[in-house]
């Protein structure tokens, strides 16, 4: 399935009622790309929407397993149409009995740590994401209508617009193509949904053009937007600095809501609640899963300590495709090993120090990365940055920040030392960077996560 029009729930639905299993993907990649999915999922059927064919035809000219394509929304010569199928068929489609551990749909990873995985998922997922999450966190329900930045192909948008709606009797709107600040803001002030779904990427950029609105840059629009009905703003894909939950509740009146979730685990495990927010961590456990952190070891470790964190509960992908390897080092039983660091306070709440990969060993002590991001984050010039460990003259790491500015700062010798006083007022002198790289963007995946291995790459400065 690739496309991105409110054709997608149709297919959706349509495949899993057959018994066909679903493999949503990125309509934003390239033809490599597609070679690598379609072949290494096996695929027999494309339904695909007119306008891609010509990036996904040199990908598909070179499969063995693929043997339909069909168009979906707009022609593609030589194959046939969806409406033309439908139209030949009965009225009624009659379901393929399948039970809840029979496979349903297959997810791919996005890539932020290297080559996405097929996670494959169960017909009892999405069932157990809607009454533990989305009625019992959200409290979604009837009158409710989302409005989900991230798309339908990733695990996150997926249950925002694909399956929470119809589950309460809501609805979603669907935005095509990408979430521009422009085209949000537009949308949020058209549609005035209750629920906003989005990631801190474009948080970020959100408040960057409204306060860039407010200073006098840019055209605003005719009314800046104020979205009346909005009850409560979530955040994922990775974790949500606290000075961005601080600007936009100052903005708009309103809570962003964080938490954590996973392709594995298809949505949030850990996640914030209204009216209880504590910025800067990920909140609690949903209900309906578990949640703890171990050592490398396997060990419990003590409340306060960091350790990774492994998450258990019946939406869980039974295991990856076609990987046994990741398979073998993730799925460990009932629990998920997410790579993902910790450390839970006394009233239970998880605060989130970076992937375990992630962390950087500076004079002999741990130093995460978005601690430091936190403390550039709060100066006026700093739109993003991202903090990686790399290596001095003497073979030592040290911390090394790249930062996209603000619009009206300029790159020069003396805003880098401005930034490393900044930090060295907010941080102990280990953490604070060696080395300031001014950048135009941060390398990010689809869904908005930070990929860390490109920044450690560039080696810059």
């Amino acid at each position: 399935l690739v496309q991105e029009s409110l054709l997608l729930p149709v297919c959706f639905w349509a495949a899993v009622k057959i018994g066909a299993v679903a493999v949503p993907l990125n309509t934003a990649l390239r033809p490599a790309d597609y070679r690598f999915f379609l072949d290494d999922s096996r695929a027999t059927a494309l339904l695909v929407e007119g306008e891609l064919w010509p990036t996904l035809a040199p990908a598909v000219a070179e499969l063995r397993h693929l043997r339909h394509v069909v168009a979906v929304g707009g022609a593609i010569p030589g194959r046939p149409a969806l409406a033309e199928l439908m139209a030949a068929e009965p009225a009624e489609c009659e379901a393929e009995p399948m039970t809840p551990d029979l496979p349903a749909f297959w997810l791919y990873t996005s890539g932020s740590t290297g080559r996405p995985k097929a996670a494959v998922h169960l017909h009892r997922s999405m069932p157990w994401v809607v009454e533990c999450y989305a009625k019992r966190v959200l409290e979604l329900r009837a009158d409710d209508l989302g409005f989900s930045t991230p798309k339908m192909f990733f695990a996150y948008g997926l249950g925002n617009s694909l399956y929470f709606p119809p589950a309460v009797g809501g609805a979603a709107v669907i935005l095509a193509g990408p979430p521009t600040p422009a085209r949000v803001f537009e949308a949020l002030e058209r549609f005035q949904p209750t629920v906003f779904y989005s990631v801190p990427a474009v948080y970020n950029a959100l408040l960057a053009t409204y306060e860039g609105w407010l200073e006098g840059r840019g055209t605003p629009p005719p009314r800046l937007p104020r979205p009346a009905r909005l009850r409560c703003c979530v955040s994922a894909g990775e974790w949500l600095p606290p000075e961005i939950y601080r600007r936009w509740r100052r903005h708009f009146g309103v809570e962003i809501l964080d938490g954590i979730g996973s392709t594995e685990m298809l949505h949030f495990y850990v996640h914030s609640r209204p009216g209880h927010v504590r910025p800067g961590s990920t909140g609690t456990p949903v209900p309906g899963y578990e949640a703890k952190l171990v050592d490398e070891q396997g060990t419990a470790v003590r409340e306060g300590e960091v350790g990774v964190l492994l998450a258990k509960g019946e939406s869980s992908a039974p295991y990856y495709w076609n990987n046994r390897e990741k398979t073998r080092a993730t799925m460990l039983g009932a629990w998920v090993q997410t790579g993902d660091q910790f450390h839970r306070d006394a009233d239970g709440y998880f605060w989130y120090h970076g992937r375990a990969d992630d962390m950087l060993k500076v004079g002999g002590s741990w130093v995460s990365p978005l601690e430091v991001e936190n403390a550039l984050l709060t100066h006026p010039a700093v739109a993003e940055c991202g903090v990686v460990g790399l290596r001095d003259e003497t073979r030592l790491t040290k911390p090394k920040a790249f930062v996209v500015l603000r619009e009206g700062w300029r790159e020069a010798p003396e805003l880098v030392e401005a930034l490393r006083r900044h930090a060295a007022e907010r941080l102990l002198p280990h953490k604070v960077p060696q080395w300031v790289a001014f950048v135009e963007r941060l390398p990010r995946t689809a869904t908005g996560k930070l990929q860390r291995f490109e920044l450690r790459a560039e080696r810059l400065g």
